[in-house]
């Protein structure tokens, strides 16, 4: 308790001026932190919105912290305290300035990642770029995210001697330790090196389409040690990531999310061909869905009692191009029930007249 003493002294007019000194630096920080937050809100008329709003939710409550602290810290040189006691409020101080600035850093980031995201919209059709460079964002925005964490705690357990007398002792055992952590953490390490390759040859990105463990879906999230994939349901898939790094998987948009879609039908040997290939002209012109691309009707297969036929079709991305093909599914069966019945799939069954049945009497 020497240091609340000390802060309050033993007579009234030290208390008064340490009480004086904080309480005013407190309240000169929170009017400085109000005046700087309603000039951001003026200023939000002149500027971009969305870089003003970025700054108010990224950096309002740690700077709203940092400037009472830093001026709490000036003021602690004209408070009357003893050198011991004025060197442990420095230090609670120091470790509290630490926490605050690494919080202060943490929030540039997410400004930074605000900017990206607004430049770099993920709502385009053809937003591959944009992908890539939001899936590096995302990676490295964790990494630093953490990185800063851990230097943080090692500066605030470095200020401390007890703390600092703990860690010489340790020396002796470090290599052993360090393989036995190395050893431990083996599954962590391989994670983090699975991201960063992720993150930098890019097998997937933000908002890629997947076909993973037999669930066609969207990428999520990516995260340090494992990625989100949205099923189409709503459902998530969660999987390590170092999965997509050691197993085979379906990416529809890796190189682009244009894709083309596919139909087969089976119809009788009868059906002519050619009108199928006006009718699906005439659909796919008036589709909305259809990117103008890929118009094709082929002959895939041939079997014992049907012809296989197969509708090529292309659309902008891969939900454009599922409902496409369910449409043209949907119409051509119609088509062809409306003008070809005969047509449709059917069992053929032929009797011979002039067979005889089991019993020796002709079939007539």
């Amino acid at each position: 308790m020497q240091f609340l003493d000390d802060f309050f002294g033993s007579s009234i007019a030290p208390i008064l001026k340490n009480l004086i000194l904080g309480a005013g630096a407190i309240l000169l920080g929170v009017a400085i932190k109000f005046i700087l937050l309603k000039s951001f809100k003026f200023f939000a008329r002149y500027w971009a919105t969305f870089q003003i709003q970025s700054i108010l939710k990224n950096l309002s409550t740690p700077i709203g912290f940092f400037i009472p602290l830093l001026l709490l810290s000036i003021s602690s040189n004209y408070m009357l305290l003893s050198a011991h006691s004025k060197a442990q409020f420095l230090k609670l101080l120091e470790v509290l300035l630490t926490i605050n600035f690494s919080v202060i850093l943490i929030g540039f980031i997410g400004i930074l990642k605000d900017i990206v995201a607004h430049k770099y919209d993920l709502n385009k059709e053809n937003n591959l770029r944009e992908r890539k460079i939001r899936t590096q964002l995302q990676f490295i925005r964790k990494f630093v995210i953490v990185l800063i964490v851990l230097v943080t705690i090692a500066i605030v357990l470095l200020s401390f001697e007890s703390m600092r007398k703990i860690g010489a002792g340790l020396l002796t055992g470090v290599g052993i330790g360090g393989i036995i952590i190395g050893f431990a953490a083996q599954k962590s390490l391989g994670n983090l090196l699975a991201g960063f390759q992720i993150a930098f040859t890019q097998p997937i990105r933000i908002d890629d389409v997947l076909v993973v463990e037999g669930e066609w879906g969207r990428v999520e999230e990516i995260t340090l040690t494992y990625v989100v994939v949205k099923i189409w349901d709503q459902r998530r898939l969660i999987l390590p990531i170092t999965y997509f790094i050691e197993k085979p998987f379906q990416n529809w948009t890796r190189v682009s999310a244009e894709l083309l879609g596919t139909v087969f039908l089976y119809v009788d040997y009868n059906l002519p061909i050619p009108p199928l290939r006006d009718e699906l002209t005439r659909l796919l012109n008036e589709h909305p869905l259809w990117d103008k691309k890929v118009n094709v009707v082929q002959v895939t297969d041939n079997k014992e009692l049907n012809v296989e036929v197969r509708f090529l079709m292309s659309a902008r991305n891969s939900g454009q191009a599922f409902d496409l093909r369910c449409d043209i599914r949907e119409n051509m069966i119609a088509f062809i029930r409306e003008n070809y019945p005969d047509s449709l799939p059917k069992t053929r069954v032929e009797f011979n007249q002039s067979q005889k049945n089991p019993f020796g009497q002709s079939a007539n």
